[in-house]
């Protein structure tokens, strides 16, 4: 009743005839968790310039540590400060990129990156809290 198909599929798998390079899915996410911590950094960089404290500066250094790990040792690039931003907004803007790297983080099922992020998120969180209260009183 039917015509049996006498030609090639449109439709066929293109497996194995590809030009460039596939990335597996940890990899990927390895490079999404390691610009999120390197983005984190950057920010965690410029409150250090602008409000000193050991508990930024040992954060940066961890951050440091997390993103050379997961490119493969090679150290990320250090910010500096880009300019006139308000602390709290430097604030807001670390605790969302702590949030994202800790979705992705615990997507890739990496516990210390996972656990970093959360600290950052909590310690972003409380300099909010803290800067809204100096802010009303």
């Amino acid at each position: 009743m039917y015509e049996p198909i006498r030609t090639k599929s449109v439709h066929s798998t293109m497996a194995g005839t590809s030009d460039f390079p596939h990335r597996t899915r940890e990899e990927e996410l390895d490079i999404q968790l390691a610009s999120h911590l390197a983005a984190l950094l950057a920010v965690t960089d410029e409150l250090r310039a602008r409000t000193p404290s050991t508990d930024l500066d040992a954060a940066a250094e961890r951050l440091a540590r997390q993103v050379a790990r997961l490119r493969g040792g090679r150290p990320p690039a250090r910010a500096t400060s880009t300019g006139p931003t308000r602390t709290a907004a430097l604030h807001r803007r670390a605790h969302a990129l702590a949030g994202r790297a800790l979705v992705v983080a615990a997507s890739r099922a990496d516990t210390a990156a996972a656990i970093l992020a959360a600290e950052r998120m909590d310690a972003h969180a409380a300099a909010l809290a803290t800067d809204t209260l100096a802010a009303t009183a």
